[in-house]
C-alpha cells in the first residue's frame, strides 16, 4: 500500500487501466495516509472514508466495463468552501458549523462525474481570508516541509493550506483549492506542489462559498504539471447556473505539457524586483528565465507600471465584496444562532455574528463596510475599481509583446507559525506577486523550481493571457523539466 501513495495521477491511471491496481486499493492507501498524518498536519476537517470507498467501487466497476472516465479512481481532497451534498461545508467558520448542503457545487459535481474520489474536506482560512491557514477554528495547518536550521512548525500558506498540505504529504493525489488573491499559488510555492488558478470564468463558482465574487476562482493542486492540466480539464466548463462562467469549449490542457516553448516570448516585469527581497528568490527567477531561454524561448523585459497599486486596490475591492457576501450570515436561516435573553432581532444578529466570525473576517467586514459607506465609496471603492482596470490594461499591452509572464510566486519561502501572523499588513504582502492575476482575471500557475538555503521549496509563477492556460502550462512544464524538483 505504501508505494501507491508515491504514484502521481498519470502513473496511477495507467496502472488502473491495465488492472494492475484497483481504485479501492489506491483510495484505501490514501485514506490510511490521511488518517495517519492528520494529527500531525491537520490538513483535513473531515475524512470521508465511507463516501470515498463507495466512489472507488463505482470506479472499479467502470474500469471493468471499459467505461472509465478521465480521472476515474483518483483520490482528491476538497477545500471546505465547496458545497458537498450531505457533507458538512462550513468554510471553516463557526457561523456555518453543522451546515450540510442539499446540493453539490458544480466543480465537485464535475470532479465526481469524471471519476474523481473525495478523500475528505480540507482545512482553510475562515471564508478563505488569510495567507497561512492559521485563521481557522479547526487549528493551524502544518506544512509537511521543515527547515534545516530548526524544527519549528511552518505554515502551509493560505487560504488553501489544507489542500496544499494534503497533496504535499501524499494524503491525496490532487486537491481542489480556490484563489482570490493567490490562495492556490502561494500555498503551492510554500509546500512544493503545483498550483494553478485558471482564467476567471473557466470554472464555475456555483456552490462555492463566496469571499469576493469578482475575484474568486476554483483551481487545483497536484505533484506534476501534467496532473494539474488533467485535473483542471476535469473541473472546467461552462455552467448556465453561474452568470460569470465562460461559454467556451475546454481545451485539451494535457496536450500543452508536451509542446515546445521554442520561438515563444516570455516577459520579465521590471516592477516585480522588490527592495529587500531575498537574494535566493531573485537568483531562482533569473534561473527560470535562463532555463526558458535555453529551451528556445525569447526573454523580454516588460513593464507593468501600475503593479505597485495592486495590493492596495485588492484590499479595498476584496473586503468590500466580502462585507456584502457575508451579510447573509445572520443566524436566521442556517448555521449558528445566538439569541440573547429578552434581546431584539438586532441583538440576535449582533450576538450571532460576534460569536460566529473570527478576527480576520471581522477585520475585513469592517474595512469593506467602511469603503462602501456614504462619503467614502467614491474615494476608495470607485477609485480601486479604476485602478483595477488600469492594471488589466497593463497586462493587455504586455501580452501584445509576449506569450506569458514569468515572476516569483512568493517573496519568501514558508515561515514559521507565529513569525508573521501577528502583523496583518505583513501577511497581506505574501500575495504581492499573485494578486495582479486575480485583479486582471488571468490564469496563473506556480511550479516548484528550487530550494532555499534552509531546505524549503521555492516556486516560480507563470501568468498567461486570458483563456490561454495552454501557453502557461507549456512554459510551466518546461520549468518543471529543467528544475527536476524532488517532491516530498
Amino acid at each position: 500500500m505504501t508505494e501507491l501513495v508515491q504514484l502521481n495521477i498519470k502513473e496511477a491511471i495507467e496502472l488502473l487501466k491495465k488492472r494492475d491496481i484497483s481504485a479501492v486499493e489506491l483510495t484505501e492507501a490514501h485514506l490510511k495516509q490521511a488518517e495517519a498524518g492528520n494529527a500531525k498536519y491537520n490538513a483535513f476537517t473531515e475524512i470521508t472514508r465511507d463516501y470515498a470507498l463507495a466512489q472507488a467501487q463505482a470506479s472499479d466497476a467502470r474500469y471493468a466495463e471499459n467505461k472509465a472516465r478521465i480521472i476515474d479512481g483518483i483520490p482528491v481532497a476538497v477545500k471546505d468552501l465547496y458545497c458537498t451534498k450531505g457533507i458538512e461545508t462550513a468554510s471553516c467558520s463557526k457561523i456555518l458549523e453543522g451546515f450540510k448542503p442539499e446540493y453539490e457545487s458544480t466543480v465537485t459535481s464535475q470532479l465526481f462525474s469524471n471519476g474523481g474520489i473525495m478523500v475528505g474536506k480540507t482545512n482553510m482560512d475562515e471564508f478563505a481570508m488569510g495567507s497561512a491557514t492559521t485563521n481557522t477554528p479547526k487549528g493551524n495547518v502544518i506544512n509537511p516541509w521543515q527547515r534545516k536550521s530548526d524544527a519549528k512548525a511552518l505554515v502551509a500558506g493560505g487560504s488553501s493550506g489544507g489542500s496544499a498540505a494534503a497533496v504535499a504529504a501524499r494524503q491525496a493525489m490532487g486537491s481542489l483549492g480556490s484563489d482570490t488573491g493567490g490562495s492556490i499559488r502561494q500555498p503551492a510555492a510554500f509546500t512544493g506542489t503545483v498550483g494553478i488558478k485558471p482564467t476567471y470564468g473557466r470554472c464555475s463558482r456555483w456552490g462555492m462559498i463566496a469571499f469576493a465574487s469578482s475575484l474568486d476562482q476554483a483551481g487545483v493542486f497536484t505533484r506534476s504539471v501534467y496532473d494539474a492540466a488533467l485535473l483542471l480539464e476535469a473541473i472546467s466548463g461552462h455552467d448556465p447556473k453561474d452568470s460569470t462562467s465562460a461559454n467556451l469549449p475546454v481545451p485539451p490542457f494535457t496536450e500543452a505539457v508536451a509542446q515546445s516553448v521554442k520561438g515563444k516570448r516570455v516577459g520579465i516585469p521590471k516592477e516585480y524586483v522588490l527592495e529587500g527581497m531575498p537574494d535566493e528568490i531573485n537568483k531562482l527567477w533569473q534561473q527560470g528565465a535562463d532555463w526558458l531561454k535555453a529551451a528556445g524561448a525569447e526573454v523580454v523585459e516588460i513593464s507593468l507600471p501600475h503593479s505597485k497599486y495592486a495590493l492596495p486596490a485588492y484590499y479595498i475591492i476584496a473586503p468590500a465584496e466580502a462585507s456584502s457576501n457575508l451579510a447573509r450570515y445572520d443566524g436566521v436561516r442556517y448555521g449558528l444562532r445566538v439569541s440573547p435573553p429578552k434581546g431584539s432581532i438586532n441583538d440576535m444578529y449582533e450576538a450571532t455574528r460576534a460569536a460566529g466570525f473570527g478576527d480576520e473576517v471581522k477585520r475585513r467586514i469592517m474595512i469593506g463596510t467602511y469603503v462602501l459607506s456614504a462619503g467614502y465609496y467614491d474615494a476608495y471603492y470607485t477609485k480601486a475599481l479604476k485602478v483595477r482596470r488600469v492594471i488589466a490594461n497593463d497586462f493587455k499591452k504586455a501580452f501584445e509583446k509576449v506569450d506569458v509572464i514569468l515572476t516569483p510566486a512568493t517573496p519568501s519561502p514558508a515561515f514559521a507559525i507565529g513569525e508573521n501572523t501577528d502583523d496583518p499588513v505583513k501577511m497581506y504582502l505574501n500575495d504581492v506577486f499573485t494578486v495582479t492575476a486575480n485583479l486582471a482575471g488571468l490564469p496563473g500557475i506556480s511550479v516548484p523550481a528550487g530550494m532555499s538555503s534552509d531546505g524549503l521549496p521555492l516556486g516560480l509563477q507563470i501568468i498567461g493571457n486570458i483563456y490561454d492556460e495552454m501557453s502557461a502550462l507549456t512554459f510551466a512544464a518546461e520549468i518543471e523539466r529543467a528544475a527536476n524538483f524532488k517532491y516530498l
